[in-house]
């Protein structure tokens, strides 16, 4: 990976980290077209630079995400399903993200879902706030979540469908999403660090370097797009 491709692959994963498009399937299939998907450095950035685009929920979220002991210990519950399959199914995730045509069909069927979602829900509850969530809905919103372990499937898209499938509003689902990316993204980047060096990689310097360039790009960009879009 060089450069401008990291530069690249970084500004896709901020534009489309919040959007309810898969921003890991939209670099799997930039990463291909540029021939470097199959590489485990490749597999390692296009994970660790969603960091960077997580972090812009704190900083614009700043004020709402730090809350009460009760709304982390719902991201929490939220949370592990995504820990215990992540663990069980780490290998076959492993292999599905260099694979384009898995991202192809996944795209196509979460688009035809998001065009049918809003007259599934038409009848949601409106919800004031997050806090308001319960421990069960943050736990099925959370196994919702699990389905963007599918290459091609987006995580934010999954979790507000969960959301609006509990009868969430719009809103709600979303900002809970949000949040609920935080421990995620933190989560899958610690273990795809960890199988990194356990599978006897080492960083040189010109990775690191590209790692620091994709999470701060990542980082401006998100931030660009959650006040343009969201």
């Amino acid at each position: 990976m060089n450069t401008l491709q990291a530069i690249i692959l970084a500004i896709i994963e901020g534009l489309t980290e919040f959007l309810p498009v898969s921003s890991t399937g939209h670099m799997i299939i930039a990463s291909s077209f540029f021939g470097i998907a199959h590489d485990d450095f490749t597999k390692l950035f296009t994970i660790v630079i969603q960091l960077g685009a997580i972090l812009s929920v704190i900083v614009l979220y700043f004020k709402r995400f730090f809350q009460t002991m009760d709304f982390y210990f719902k991201l929490l519950v939220g949370f592990i399903p995504a820990v215990i399959l992540g663990l069980l199914l780490s290998d076959f995730i492993d292999g599905l993200l260099e694979n384009p045509i898995t991202v192809a069909i996944s795209l196509v069927i979460g688009g035809f879902i998001l065009l049918k979602v809003d007259g599934w829900f038409t009848d949601a509850e409106e919800k004031q706030s997050t806090s308001e969530i319960s421990y069960a809905t943050a736990f099925k919103i959370g196994l919702f979540q699990c389905l963007a372990m599918i290459p091609g499937v987006s995580r934010s898209g999954a979790s507000i469908v969960g959301g609006m499938a509990q009868k969430l509003s719009r809103t709600t689902a979303a900002e809970f999403s949000f949040f609920l990316a935080v421990p995620t993204m933190f989560g899958a980047t610690a273990k795809k660090c960890y199988d990194y060096y356990k599978h006897g990689f080492v960083l040189s310097d010109e990775q690191i370097n590209l790692l620091i360039i994709g999470n701060i790009l990542a980082f401006i960009v998100a931030m660009l797009a959650i006040k343009t879009f969201i």
